[in-house]
């Protein structure tokens, strides 16, 4: 079974710490995120293979956003538009604002978990799908 959350995070909040706890708190073990848009008065996004977040302040439209959520750890990205339509996009870290409002749309997998785990393949936790047992 699949369930959609829809919500609205309001100006000030921390993006993916917003998301997170929403995913806490409705004990989400395998969702992703359908669509979020609004806007943001700070960014702070990690470039592919770079090693730390790049911040910016200014007006922001998210333009995409999309991962893999869970209880368990998420994997989150995002593209915003600059005022002048300069696009960037990468890993969502902590430290993205929201400006005016950020509409937020989930689904989640009933009969799936998702984890983050070391597998060998890369230096990165990365993420693993196994069947939940429904009763």
């Amino acid at each position: 079974m699949i369930k959609t959350h829809a919500f609205r995070l309001m100006p000030g909040t921390d993006l993916r710490e917003g998301i997170q706890s929403f995913v806490l708190e409705q004990g989400i073990a395998a969702g992703w995120i359908c669509c979020g848009v609004g806007s943001l008065s700070a960014t702070n996004i990690r470039y592919a293979n770079q090693p730390e977040g790049q911040q910016e302040t200014g007006a922001f439209e998210i333009v995409s956003l999309t991962g893999t959520l869970s209880v368990h750890g998420s994997h989150i990205h995002i593209s915003v538009s600059s005022n002048t339509g300069s696009v960037i996009g990468g890993h969502l870290l902590a430290g993205n604002l929201v400006f005016t409002t950020a509409e937020i749309i989930i689904q989640e997998d009933f009969s799936l978990v998702f984890t983050r785990e070391a597998d060998g393949t890369t230096s990165w936790k990365e993420l693993q799908i196994s069947k939940k047992e429904l009763l």
